[in-house]
């Protein structure tokens, strides 16, 4: 059984189905599991604006699921997907294309 943190959320990290590279990182409620579920479309749960938020739906950039996948304690998703252009709000590829140098205190 998922393991949904106190808010109701649980990570989910997209990830190239072809190329297994990283390609962000959400969060994801059971509803919007469910109609990820549902439409084999990625949808995940803004924590900032507090509702669903259908992958795709401004950027035109949507992530087709082929696999959804749970870690060995179930409270972590990894989503393997089929993205149809980019998938950071930047404009690239991926959200992880920042290296860290040093740690920030």
């Amino acid at each position: 059984m998922l393991k949904f943190d106190e808010k109701g959320l649980i990570p989910a990290i997209a990830q190239d189905a072809n190329s297994g590279e990283v390609l962000m990182l959400g969060y994801m409620n059971e509803e919007s599991l469910k109609r990820t579920l549902a439409s084999g479309q990625v949808w995940f749960y803004s924590r900032s604006r507090q509702e669903l938020w259908y992958k795709g739906e401004t950027s035109g950039s949507y992530l087709n699921v082929r696999s959804i996948l749970k870690d060995c304690d179930e409270d972590a998703l990894l989503l393997q997907v089929e993205a149809t252009g980019p998938v950071c709000h930047t404009g690239n590829r991926t959200c992880f294309f920042q290296e860290l140098e040093q740690i920030e205190k």
